[in-house]
C-alpha cells in the first residue's frame, strides 16, 4: 500500500506539474518556422522553411530585413527546406554560423555563412558548401538539426531518405545517421580522431552514429548527454538519451521501431543496438518534435525535466529523469509544433507550422528566490515604485522586468549600493517576473504584482 500511494503521489505531482505548463505568444508572422536558435546574446532567430532567417528582438519585435535569406537555393516542398541552422561556438569573433537546406537537386546541403558588418544581416555572398548529400527522390525524413556539442565539433542529424530505412544500417552511407564534423580543423572540415570509423576502421569517417529513421531535433543538454527525438515508423515515437561521449552507438532501425521488432534481415544482435530512453506510440502522437532539457532559472518546476511535442498533438510532453512522460492538456487552437528553441538564458521558446514562436512558461510562478538569497522587494502589490534591498553583500548591477512571455518591458542598471528605488509607474496593471543580475553575472528571480 505504501508503494501503491507513493506511485500515486508521483502521479499526481507530474500531472499538477503539467498542468502548469502554458505557452505564451511571444513572435508572430513566421511562414513555417522550423528552427528557433540563440548566437548567445538577447535575440533569437527564426528560421522559416522556405529559405529566410530572421531576427526576433527581446521585446518580441521582428527584424524587418531578415537575418539571411536564400529562399533562391532552397527547394521548399513536403520535408524539403532550409531545416537546420547552427552558430559556431566563436560566433562573436568570427561571426560563422552553419544552415542545413535541401537544394533543388533534392539534395541536402550544410553550408557556413559569415556575419556582415551590421550584426542583424548576415553576408550572402559569405556561402562555403561544407557538405553535400546525394539524396533519393523521396520527399521526406531529410533530418536537418544542426549542433555544436560540447566538444566542439558540429553534429549533423540526417534522415533515411524517406525508403523504409535501407540506409540506415550501411555504415558507408551518410543517410539515417548522426554525423560529427571538425569544422575548424581543415577546409571544409576535418574528421575527429575519436569519430568510430575514422581512419583505416571500414565505413565512413563522418559517421557519429548509426540507426536513425528521422531525427528530428536533437539537442546537448547541460549534463552531458545527447538527445534525440527519433521519427517513428508504424506504431512508436521515441527519444534516445545517451552520454555525448559515447561514439559507434547504434540505435536500431531499421531493424527495430523503439523497443519493438521491424525488421531484423540482416541486422546485428539485439545486445549491439541502443534502445529508446522513452517512447511513445502512436495513439499518443505520430511525429515526435524533439525540444531541450531545461537548463534556464525563471521557472524552477522545469527543472530536471526534458521538453518535447508532436506535430500532430497540441500538447507538449515532459519526460523526467526515469524516463516517465506526462503531458499537458490540450492548448487551444490549432497548433502543429514543429521546433523548439533556447535562448542565451536557457529559456524555452516552441514554434508552430501557422507561424508563431511561443514562449514556454509555468503559470505557478515558482520564481521568488529573493528571501532566500538576502533581498527584499516591497511594496509587492507595488504602484508607481518598487525599492530593492539587499542585506547578502552582493553587488547588483541590473534591474528588469520581464512578462509572462519573457518579453522585457523595463530594465535599468543599479550602482553599487545596499538600496534601490525603481520607477514602474510604465507598467500596467498585471503580474511580473522581476530579474535581478549581480555583478558576479547571477540571477535571482521574483513576482511582482502593479496594482
Amino acid at each position: 500500500m505504501k508503494i501503491t500511494l507513493q506511485l500515486l503521489m508521483l502521479f499526481v505531482c507530474q500531472s499538477l506539474l503539467s498542468q502548469n505548463i502554458a505557452i505564451q505568444s511571444f513572435a508572430t508572422g513566421f511562414n513555417t518556422p522550423v528552427e528557433i536558435g540563440t548566437a548567445g546574446d538577447s535575440r533569437i532567430f527564426v528560421v522559416e522553411k522556405g529559405g529566410r532567417i530572421k531576427i526576433v528582438n527581446p521585446n518580441g519585435t521582428v527584424n524587418t530585413t531578415p537575418f539571411l535569406d536564400i529562399s533562391t537555393l532552397v527547394l521548399n516542398s513536403g520535408e524539403r527546406g532550409l531545416l537546420g541552422l547552427a552558430f559556431h561556438p566563436n560566433y562573436a569573433t568570427n561571426g560563422y554560423f552553419y544552415v542545413y537546406y535541401i537544394n533543388p537537386s533534392n539534395n541536402s546541403v550544410v553550408a557556413r555563412y559569415t556575419v556582415s558588418s551590421d550584426t542583424n544581416i548576415a553576408n550572402p555572398a559569405s556561402a562555403q558548401i561544407v557538405m553535400t548529400l546525394i539524396q533519393p527522390a523521396n520527399t521526406n525524413h531529410k533530418g536537418g538539426t544542426l549542433r555544436f556539442g560540447p566538444d566542439g565539433y558540429l553534429y549533423i542529424g540526417t534522415g533515411d531518405g524517406g525508403d523504409g530505412g535501407a540506409r540506415s544500417q550501411n555504415i558507408n552511407d551518410l543517410l539515417g545517421k548522426m554525423l560529427r564534423i571538425d569544422v575548424d580543423a581543415a577546409s571544409p572540415y576535418g574528421i575527429p580522431p575519436s569519430n568510430p570509423y575514422a581512419g583505416s576502421i571500414p565505413g565512413a569517417d563522418e559517421i557519429w552514429a548509426i540507426g536513425l529513421r528521422n531525427p528530428w531535433k536533437f539537442s546537448f543538454d547541460q549534463n552531458g548527454f545527447l538527445w534525440i527525438a527519433d521519427v517513428g515508423q508504424d506504431q512508436i515515437e521515441e527519444i534516445n538519451k545517451q552520454p555525448a561521449t559515447s561514439a559507434g552507438l547504434n540505435y536500431g532501425w531499421r531493424c527495430y521501431e523503439g523497443n519493438s521488432t521491424y525488421n531484423t534481415n540482416g541486422c546485428g544482435a539485439m545486445n549491439t543496438m541502443t534502445f529508446p530512453f522513452a517512447q511513445y506510440t502512436h495513439a499518443d502522437g505520430q511525429s515526435i518534435t524533439g525540444g531541450f532539457f531545461y537548463r534556464g532559472t525563471a521557472y524552477p518546476n522545469f527543472a530536471n525535466t526534458y521538453f518535447f511535442a508532436d506535430y500532430l498533438r497540441n500538447r507538449i510532453g515532459r519526460v523526467n529523469a526515469s524516463g516517465n512522460i506526462t503531458y499537458t492538456p490540450n492548448f487551444s487552437g490549432n497548433n502543429n509544433f514543429t521546433t523548439f528553441g533556447q535562448d542565451a538564458s536557457g529559456e524555452l521558446y516552441i514554434g508552430a507550422s501557422a507561424g508563431t514562436i511561443y514562449k514556454i512558461i509555468d503559470t505557478s510562478l515558482g520564481t521568488n528566490d529573493f528571501a532566500v538569497n538576502g533581498f527584499k522587494m516591497y511594496p509587492n502589490p507595488a504602484g508607481e515604485n518598487v525599492e530593492i534591498s539587499n542585506s547578502n553583500g552582493a553587488f547588483l548591477s541590473q534591474f528588469s522586468v520581464v512578462d509572462l512571455s519573457g518579453k522585457i518591458l523595463l530594465e535599468q542598471p543599479l550602482e553599487n549600493t545596499p538600496q534601490h528605488s525603481i520607477n514602474t509607474s510604465s507598467l500596467e496593471t498585471g503580474i511580473y517576473i522581476v530579474k535581478l543580475r549581480d555583478t558576479a553575472g547571477r540571477i535571482f528571480t521574483s513576482k511582482l504584482e502593479i496594482k
